[in-house]
Protein backbone atom coordinates (compact mmCIF):
# COMPACT_ATOMS: atom_id res chain seq x y z
CA UNK A 1 0.00 0.00 0.00
CA UNK A 2 1.48 3.41 -0.95
CA UNK A 3 2.07 6.04 1.71
CA UNK A 4 -0.94 8.34 2.17
CA UNK A 5 -0.67 11.72 0.48
CA UNK A 6 -1.05 14.64 2.86
CA UNK A 7 -1.95 18.28 2.32
CA UNK A 8 0.80 20.85 1.80
CA UNK A 9 1.96 22.20 5.16
CA UNK A 10 0.22 25.48 5.86
CA UNK A 11 -2.65 24.72 3.46
CA UNK A 12 -5.39 23.30 5.63
CA UNK A 13 -8.50 21.22 5.10
CA UNK A 14 -11.68 22.71 6.57
CA UNK A 15 -13.91 19.83 7.63
CA UNK A 16 -17.27 19.45 9.37
CA UNK A 17 -18.21 20.61 11.93
CA UNK A 18 -15.64 23.43 11.57
CA UNK A 19 -16.87 24.17 8.05
CA UNK A 20 -20.26 25.08 9.55
CA UNK A 21 -18.56 27.97 11.40
CA UNK A 22 -17.15 29.18 8.11
CA UNK A 23 -20.57 29.02 6.43
CA UNK A 24 -22.11 30.94 9.31
CA UNK A 25 -19.38 33.60 9.12
CA UNK A 26 -19.82 33.93 5.34
CA UNK A 27 -23.59 34.28 5.75
CA UNK A 28 -23.07 37.10 8.27
CA UNK A 29 -20.68 38.84 5.85
CA UNK A 30 -23.23 38.64 3.02
CA UNK A 31 -25.96 40.01 5.27
CA UNK A 32 -23.84 43.01 6.32
CA UNK A 33 -22.72 43.73 2.75
CA UNK A 34 -26.30 43.72 1.47
CA UNK A 35 -27.20 46.15 4.25
CA UNK A 36 -24.62 48.64 2.91
CA UNK A 37 -25.32 48.03 -0.79
CA UNK A 38 -22.03 46.24 -1.59
CA UNK A 39 -22.05 43.67 -4.41
CA UNK A 40 -20.03 40.46 -4.62
CA UNK A 41 -17.13 40.21 -7.08
CA UNK A 42 -15.11 37.06 -7.81
CA UNK A 43 -11.74 37.30 -9.53
CA UNK A 44 -9.19 34.58 -10.46
CA UNK A 45 -6.83 33.06 -7.94
CA UNK A 46 -4.00 33.28 -10.49
CA UNK A 47 -3.06 36.71 -11.86
CA UNK A 48 -0.19 38.07 -14.00
CA UNK A 49 2.85 38.63 -11.78
CA UNK A 50 3.33 42.24 -13.04
CA UNK A 51 -0.04 43.15 -11.50
CA UNK A 52 1.36 42.68 -8.01
CA UNK A 53 4.86 44.00 -8.76
CA UNK A 54 3.36 47.17 -10.20
CA UNK A 55 0.48 47.50 -7.74
CA UNK A 56 2.08 46.49 -4.44
CA UNK A 57 5.59 47.82 -5.08
CA UNK A 58 8.79 45.94 -5.88
CA UNK A 59 10.32 46.53 -2.45
CA UNK A 60 7.39 45.36 -0.35
CA UNK A 61 7.80 42.19 1.70
CA UNK A 62 5.01 40.52 -0.25
CA UNK A 63 6.68 40.95 -3.64
CA UNK A 64 10.24 40.38 -2.40
CA UNK A 65 9.70 37.30 -0.23
CA UNK A 66 6.13 36.03 0.00
CA UNK A 67 4.58 35.48 -3.44
CA UNK A 68 4.03 32.09 -5.04
CA UNK A 69 5.15 32.89 -8.59
CA UNK A 70 5.86 30.61 -11.54
CA UNK A 71 6.27 30.57 -15.32
CA UNK A 72 3.39 29.09 -17.29
CA UNK A 73 4.85 26.11 -19.17
CA UNK A 74 2.39 26.60 -22.06
CA UNK A 75 3.13 30.20 -23.03
CA UNK A 76 5.91 31.47 -20.76
CA UNK A 77 3.70 33.97 -18.91
CA UNK A 78 4.82 35.01 -15.42
CA UNK A 79 1.94 34.14 -13.09
CA UNK A 80 1.33 34.44 -9.34
CA UNK A 81 -1.12 32.97 -6.87
CA UNK A 82 -2.81 36.09 -5.52
CA UNK A 83 -1.27 37.25 -2.21
CA UNK A 84 -4.06 39.81 -1.58
CA UNK A 85 -7.36 40.84 -3.15
CA UNK A 86 -7.32 44.55 -3.92
CA UNK A 87 -5.04 44.51 -6.96
CA UNK A 88 -7.10 41.80 -8.67
CA UNK A 89 -10.39 43.59 -8.05
CA UNK A 90 -8.96 46.84 -9.45
CA UNK A 91 -7.56 44.95 -12.45
CA UNK A 92 -11.02 43.50 -13.13
CA UNK A 93 -12.66 46.93 -12.80
CA UNK A 94 -10.22 48.40 -15.32
CA UNK A 95 -10.39 45.46 -17.74
CA UNK A 96 -14.20 45.43 -17.81
CA UNK A 97 -14.71 49.24 -17.67
CA UNK A 98 -16.80 48.88 -14.53
CA UNK A 99 -16.49 52.54 -13.61
CA UNK A 100 -17.81 53.95 -16.88
CA UNK A 101 -21.19 54.74 -15.31
CA UNK A 102 -20.03 55.70 -11.82
CA UNK A 103 -18.51 54.25 -8.68
CA UNK A 104 -18.88 50.64 -7.57
CA UNK A 105 -19.18 49.21 -4.05
CA UNK A 106 -17.76 45.68 -4.08
CA UNK A 107 -16.72 42.88 -1.72
CA UNK A 108 -15.01 39.51 -2.12
CA UNK A 109 -14.26 36.37 -0.13
CA UNK A 110 -11.69 33.74 -0.97
CA UNK A 111 -8.26 32.15 -0.57
CA UNK A 112 -4.95 34.06 -0.77
CA UNK A 113 -1.43 32.62 -0.87
CA UNK A 114 1.88 33.69 0.66
CA UNK A 115 5.13 32.02 1.61
CA UNK A 116 4.85 31.85 5.38
CA UNK A 117 6.36 29.83 8.17
CA UNK A 118 3.14 28.08 9.18
CA UNK A 119 2.00 28.95 12.69
CA UNK A 120 -1.23 29.79 14.43
CA UNK A 121 -2.96 32.55 12.51
CA UNK A 122 -0.44 32.55 9.63
CA UNK A 123 -0.83 30.06 6.82
CA UNK A 124 0.42 29.59 3.28
CA UNK A 125 -3.15 29.42 2.06
CA UNK A 126 -5.36 31.74 4.05
CA UNK A 127 -8.73 33.34 3.42
CA UNK A 128 -9.80 36.95 3.30
CA UNK A 129 -12.89 39.08 3.13
CA UNK A 130 -12.32 42.40 1.43
CA UNK A 131 -14.31 45.56 0.71
CA UNK A 132 -13.40 47.82 -2.21
CA UNK A 133 -15.26 51.08 -2.96
CA UNK A 134 -14.04 52.30 -6.36
CA UNK A 135 -14.72 55.71 -7.88
CA UNK A 136 -15.60 57.52 -4.64
CA UNK A 137 -13.23 60.25 -3.49
CA UNK A 138 -15.06 61.72 -0.53
CA UNK A 139 -14.40 61.16 3.17
CA UNK A 140 -17.97 59.88 3.59
CA UNK A 141 -17.07 56.59 1.92
CA UNK A 142 -13.92 56.35 4.05
CA UNK A 143 -16.17 56.45 7.11
CA UNK A 144 -18.63 54.05 5.48
CA UNK A 145 -16.12 51.27 4.84
CA UNK A 146 -14.80 51.62 8.39
CA UNK A 147 -18.33 51.34 9.78
CA UNK A 148 -19.02 48.24 7.68
CA UNK A 149 -16.31 46.51 9.70
CA UNK A 150 -17.92 47.74 12.93
CA UNK A 151 -21.25 46.30 11.79
CA UNK A 152 -19.55 42.99 11.11
CA UNK A 153 -18.05 42.83 14.62
CA UNK A 154 -21.48 43.54 16.09
CA UNK A 155 -23.25 40.89 14.02
CA UNK A 156 -20.60 38.31 14.89
CA UNK A 157 -20.63 39.17 18.59
CA UNK A 158 -16.94 40.09 18.60
CA UNK A 159 -15.99 42.45 21.47
CA UNK A 160 -12.83 44.40 22.29
CA UNK A 161 -11.82 45.38 18.73
CA UNK A 162 -10.47 48.94 18.61
CA UNK A 163 -10.09 51.32 15.69
CA UNK A 164 -6.79 53.08 14.96
CA UNK A 165 -6.68 55.83 12.35
CA UNK A 166 -4.06 57.82 10.47
CA UNK A 167 -3.48 59.65 7.23
CA UNK A 168 -0.60 59.14 4.80
CA UNK A 169 -1.30 62.38 2.98
CA UNK A 170 -0.60 62.69 -0.73
CA UNK A 171 2.35 61.55 -2.81
CA UNK A 172 4.25 64.86 -2.75
CA UNK A 173 3.80 65.22 1.00
CA UNK A 174 5.05 61.67 1.51
CA UNK A 175 8.03 62.36 -0.76
CA UNK A 176 9.19 65.28 1.39
CA UNK A 177 8.56 63.28 4.56
CA UNK A 178 10.41 60.31 3.06
CA UNK A 179 13.49 62.45 2.45
CA UNK A 180 13.36 63.67 6.06
CA UNK A 181 13.06 60.09 7.32
CA UNK A 182 16.08 58.98 5.30
CA UNK A 183 18.15 61.83 6.69
CA UNK A 184 17.05 60.98 10.25
CA UNK A 185 17.80 57.27 9.98
CA UNK A 186 21.06 57.78 8.08
CA UNK A 187 22.26 59.94 10.95
CA UNK A 188 21.68 56.97 13.28
CA UNK A 189 22.53 54.12 10.93
CA UNK A 190 24.40 52.23 13.64
CA UNK A 191 21.09 51.77 15.53
CA UNK A 192 19.26 50.23 12.56
CA UNK A 193 18.77 46.47 12.39
CA UNK A 194 19.37 44.58 9.14
CA UNK A 195 15.75 44.88 8.03
CA UNK A 196 15.70 48.64 8.58
CA UNK A 197 19.01 49.11 6.74
CA UNK A 198 17.62 47.18 3.79
CA UNK A 199 14.53 49.40 3.72
CA UNK A 200 16.32 52.70 4.40
CA UNK A 201 16.33 53.95 0.82
CA UNK A 202 13.68 51.71 -0.73
CA UNK A 203 10.80 51.98 1.75
CA UNK A 204 11.77 53.98 4.87
CA UNK A 205 8.14 54.40 5.93
CA UNK A 206 8.07 50.70 6.82
CA UNK A 207 10.85 51.26 9.38
CA UNK A 208 8.26 53.12 11.46
CA UNK A 209 6.34 49.85 11.81
CA UNK A 210 9.28 47.94 13.31
CA UNK A 211 8.63 45.68 16.30
CA UNK A 212 12.31 45.76 17.35
CA UNK A 213 12.41 47.11 20.95
CA UNK A 214 15.93 48.43 20.45
CA UNK A 215 14.71 50.79 17.73
CA UNK A 216 11.62 52.21 19.43
CA UNK A 217 13.29 55.37 20.77
CA UNK A 218 14.80 56.10 17.36
CA UNK A 219 11.45 55.61 15.65
CA UNK A 220 9.66 57.82 18.18
CA UNK A 221 12.14 60.60 17.45
CA UNK A 222 11.67 60.30 13.67
CA UNK A 223 9.99 63.12 11.72
CA UNK A 224 6.19 62.83 11.83
CA UNK A 225 4.27 62.76 8.58
CA UNK A 226 1.62 65.00 10.15
CA UNK A 227 4.11 67.84 10.19
CA UNK A 228 4.37 67.67 6.39
CA UNK A 229 0.67 67.48 5.53
CA UNK A 230 -1.08 70.25 3.62
CA UNK A 231 -4.48 71.76 4.27
CA UNK A 232 -6.34 69.43 1.88
CA UNK A 233 -5.03 66.24 3.49
CA UNK A 234 -5.77 67.49 7.00
CA UNK A 235 -9.27 68.58 5.94
CA UNK A 236 -9.97 65.10 4.55
CA UNK A 237 -8.91 63.46 7.81
CA UNK A 238 -10.98 65.90 9.84
CA UNK A 239 -14.06 65.08 7.75
CA UNK A 240 -13.58 61.34 8.28
CA UNK A 241 -13.21 61.91 12.01
CA UNK A 242 -16.34 64.06 12.14
CA UNK A 243 -18.42 61.32 10.53
CA UNK A 244 -17.02 58.63 12.81
CA UNK A 245 -17.74 60.88 15.80
CA UNK A 246 -21.31 61.36 14.61
CA UNK A 247 -21.71 57.56 14.30
CA UNK A 248 -20.44 57.10 17.85
CA UNK A 249 -17.34 55.19 16.78
CA UNK A 250 -14.30 55.70 19.06
CA UNK A 251 -10.83 55.69 17.50
CA UNK A 252 -7.23 56.48 18.31
CA UNK A 253 -5.06 58.57 16.01
CA UNK A 254 -1.88 56.54 15.54
CA UNK A 255 0.75 58.58 13.67
CA UNK A 256 2.93 55.46 13.27
CA UNK A 257 0.21 53.52 11.47
CA UNK A 258 1.32 52.65 7.94
CA UNK A 259 0.28 50.03 5.41
CA UNK A 260 2.53 47.46 3.78
CA UNK A 261 1.66 48.24 0.16
CA UNK A 262 2.81 51.22 -1.89
CA UNK A 263 -0.60 52.18 -3.25
CA UNK A 264 -2.09 53.77 -0.10
CA UNK A 265 -2.69 57.51 0.42
CA UNK A 266 -4.72 59.69 2.79
CA UNK A 267 -6.89 57.63 5.18
CA UNK A 268 -5.42 54.41 6.59
CA UNK A 269 -6.85 52.41 9.49
CA UNK A 270 -6.65 49.17 11.42
CA UNK A 271 -9.00 47.31 13.73
CA UNK A 272 -6.85 45.79 16.48
CA UNK A 273 -7.23 43.52 19.50
CA UNK A 274 -5.11 42.45 22.47
CA UNK A 275 -6.31 38.85 22.20
CA UNK A 276 -3.91 37.78 19.42
CA UNK A 277 -0.56 38.70 20.95
CA UNK A 278 1.83 40.33 18.51
CA UNK A 279 -0.54 39.56 15.61
CA UNK A 280 -3.05 42.09 16.90
CA UNK A 281 -4.43 43.46 13.63
CA UNK A 282 -7.81 41.98 12.75
CA UNK A 283 -8.64 44.16 9.75
CA UNK A 284 -6.67 46.82 7.89
CA UNK A 285 -7.16 49.10 4.94
CA UNK A 286 -7.18 52.59 3.57
CA UNK A 287 -7.48 54.83 0.56
CA UNK A 288 -5.58 54.08 -2.67
CA UNK A 289 -6.42 56.83 -5.14
CA UNK A 290 -3.53 56.08 -7.50
CA UNK A 291 -3.96 52.33 -7.92
CA UNK A 292 -6.52 52.34 -10.74
CA UNK A 293 -4.20 54.44 -12.90
CA UNK A 294 -1.21 52.32 -11.88
CA UNK A 295 -3.00 49.20 -13.13
CA UNK A 296 -3.73 50.89 -16.47
CA UNK A 297 -7.10 52.59 -16.04
CA UNK A 298 -8.23 56.18 -16.10
CA UNK A 299 -7.49 57.87 -12.76
CA UNK A 300 -10.14 57.02 -10.18
CA UNK A 301 -10.15 56.99 -6.38
CA UNK A 302 -10.61 53.92 -4.23
CA UNK A 303 -10.72 52.74 -0.64
CA UNK A 304 -11.06 49.34 0.99
CA UNK A 305 -10.03 46.88 3.67
CA UNK A 306 -9.18 43.24 4.11
CA UNK A 307 -9.52 40.86 7.03
CA UNK A 308 -8.23 37.35 7.62
CA UNK A 309 -11.07 34.89 8.14
CA UNK A 310 -8.94 32.42 10.12
CA UNK A 311 -7.90 35.18 12.48
CA UNK A 312 -11.48 36.35 13.07
CA UNK A 313 -12.71 32.79 13.65
CA UNK A 314 -9.87 32.30 16.14
CA UNK A 315 -11.01 35.42 17.99
CA UNK A 316 -14.62 34.28 17.99
CA UNK A 317 -13.58 30.97 19.48
CA UNK A 318 -11.67 32.77 22.25
CA UNK A 319 -14.76 34.75 23.27
CA UNK A 320 -17.05 31.71 22.89
CA UNK A 321 -19.10 33.37 20.15
CA UNK A 322 -20.49 30.24 18.51
CA UNK A 323 -22.83 30.01 15.52
CA UNK A 324 -26.13 28.17 15.83
CA UNK A 325 -25.60 24.43 15.61
CA UNK A 326 -26.06 23.05 12.09
CA UNK A 327 -28.70 20.42 12.76
CA UNK A 328 -31.51 18.98 10.65
CA UNK A 329 -35.13 19.84 11.36
CA UNK A 330 -36.13 16.17 11.30
CA UNK A 331 -34.54 12.74 11.19
CA UNK A 332 -36.25 10.10 9.06
CA UNK A 333 -36.57 6.69 10.75
CA UNK A 334 -37.22 3.86 8.28
CA UNK A 335 -38.12 0.52 9.90
CA UNK A 336 -38.28 -1.52 6.69
CA UNK A 337 -35.95 -1.33 3.68
CA UNK A 338 -38.83 -2.31 1.40
CA UNK A 339 -40.43 1.05 2.16
CA UNK A 340 -37.40 3.07 1.04
CA UNK A 341 -38.72 4.03 -2.44
CA UNK A 342 -41.95 5.39 -0.93
CA UNK A 343 -40.01 7.08 1.90
CA UNK A 344 -37.56 8.70 -0.53
CA UNK A 345 -40.42 10.24 -2.51
CA UNK A 346 -42.00 11.56 0.71
CA UNK A 347 -38.71 13.06 1.91
CA UNK A 348 -38.21 14.90 -1.37
CA UNK A 349 -41.66 16.44 -0.92
CA UNK A 350 -40.70 17.49 2.60
CA UNK A 351 -37.45 19.03 1.42
CA UNK A 352 -39.24 20.89 -1.37
CA UNK A 353 -41.51 22.36 1.32
CA UNK A 354 -38.45 23.72 3.19
CA UNK A 355 -37.83 20.99 5.76
CA UNK A 356 -34.19 19.98 6.37
CA UNK A 357 -34.31 16.20 6.51
CA UNK A 358 -31.54 13.79 7.47
CA UNK A 359 -32.46 10.28 6.32
CA UNK A 360 -31.22 7.22 8.15
CA UNK A 361 -28.91 5.44 5.71
CA UNK A 362 -29.53 1.71 5.35
CA UNK A 363 -26.52 -0.58 5.39
CA UNK A 364 -26.12 -3.66 3.24
CA UNK A 365 -28.12 -5.63 5.81
CA UNK A 366 -30.97 -3.13 5.98
CA UNK A 367 -31.75 0.00 7.99
CA UNK A 368 -31.00 -1.48 11.40
CA UNK A 369 -33.05 -1.66 14.57
CA UNK A 370 -35.50 1.01 15.64
CA UNK A 371 -33.49 1.49 18.83
CA UNK A 372 -30.29 2.27 16.95
CA UNK A 373 -32.13 4.57 14.56
CA UNK A 374 -33.73 6.57 17.37
CA UNK A 375 -30.32 6.80 19.04
CA UNK A 376 -28.89 8.35 15.87
CA UNK A 377 -31.94 10.57 15.50
CA UNK A 378 -31.37 11.94 19.00
CA UNK A 379 -27.63 12.44 18.37
CA UNK A 380 -28.34 14.36 15.15
CA UNK A 381 -29.83 17.27 17.11
CA UNK A 382 -33.09 17.14 15.14
CA UNK A 383 -36.18 18.34 16.97
CA UNK A 384 -38.41 15.64 15.50
CA UNK A 385 -38.17 12.10 14.20
CA UNK A 386 -40.38 11.11 11.29
CA UNK A 387 -41.24 7.43 11.60
CA UNK A 388 -42.24 5.77 8.34
CA UNK A 389 -43.79 2.62 9.76
CA UNK A 390 -45.73 0.14 7.66
CA UNK A 391 -49.07 1.08 9.23
CA UNK A 392 -48.49 4.81 8.77
CA UNK A 393 -47.44 4.39 5.14
CA UNK A 394 -50.43 2.19 4.39
CA UNK A 395 -52.64 5.01 5.68
CA UNK A 396 -50.69 7.66 3.70
CA UNK A 397 -49.27 9.16 6.85
CA UNK A 398 -46.03 9.61 8.81
CA UNK A 399 -45.60 9.56 12.57
CA UNK A 400 -44.01 12.71 14.06
CA UNK A 401 -42.16 12.06 17.32
CA UNK A 402 -40.80 15.08 19.24
CA UNK A 403 -37.19 14.54 20.39
CA UNK A 404 -36.54 17.67 22.44
CA UNK A 405 -39.80 18.07 24.36
CA UNK A 406 -40.54 15.20 26.73
CA UNK A 407 -44.07 16.48 27.38
CA UNK A 408 -45.04 16.64 23.70
CA UNK A 409 -47.07 13.78 22.22
CA UNK A 410 -46.39 11.78 19.07
CA UNK A 411 -48.81 12.57 16.24
CA UNK A 412 -49.43 11.62 12.62
CA UNK A 413 -49.46 13.89 9.57
CA UNK A 414 -50.74 13.27 6.01
CA UNK A 415 -48.13 12.73 3.31
CA UNK A 416 -50.52 13.89 0.61
CA UNK A 417 -50.49 17.48 1.85
CA UNK A 418 -47.02 18.18 3.23
CA UNK A 419 -47.08 21.98 2.70
CA UNK A 420 -50.10 22.29 5.01
CA UNK A 421 -48.10 21.14 8.06
CA UNK A 422 -44.40 21.40 7.16
CA UNK A 423 -43.85 24.94 8.44
CA UNK A 424 -46.04 24.36 11.48
CA UNK A 425 -43.62 21.55 12.30
CA UNK A 426 -40.66 23.90 11.94
CA UNK A 427 -42.15 26.41 14.37
CA UNK A 428 -43.50 23.91 16.88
Amino acid sequence: MPDPIQAVKGMNDILPPESARWEWFEDVVRTVMRRYGYLNVRVPIVEPTPLFVRGLGEVTDIVEKEMYSFIDSMNGDALTLRPEGTAGVVRAAVEHSMLYDGGKRLYYMGPMFRHERPQRGRYRQFHQVGVEALGFGGPDVDAEVILIARALWRELGLPDVRLELNTLGQAEERRVHREALIRHFEAHREQLDADAQRRLHSNPLRILDTKNPAMQALVEAAPKLGDFLGESSLKHLDAVRAQLDAAGQPYRINPRLVRGMDYYNLTVFEWVTDRLGSQGTVCGGGRYDGLVELVGGKPAPGIGWGLGIERVLDLLQQVNAAPPAAVPDVYAVVPDAAALPQVMAALETLRAAGINVLMHAAGKDGPGSMKSQFKKADASGARHALVFGAAELAAGQVAVKPLRDAAAQQSTRPLADVPSWAHTLLNA
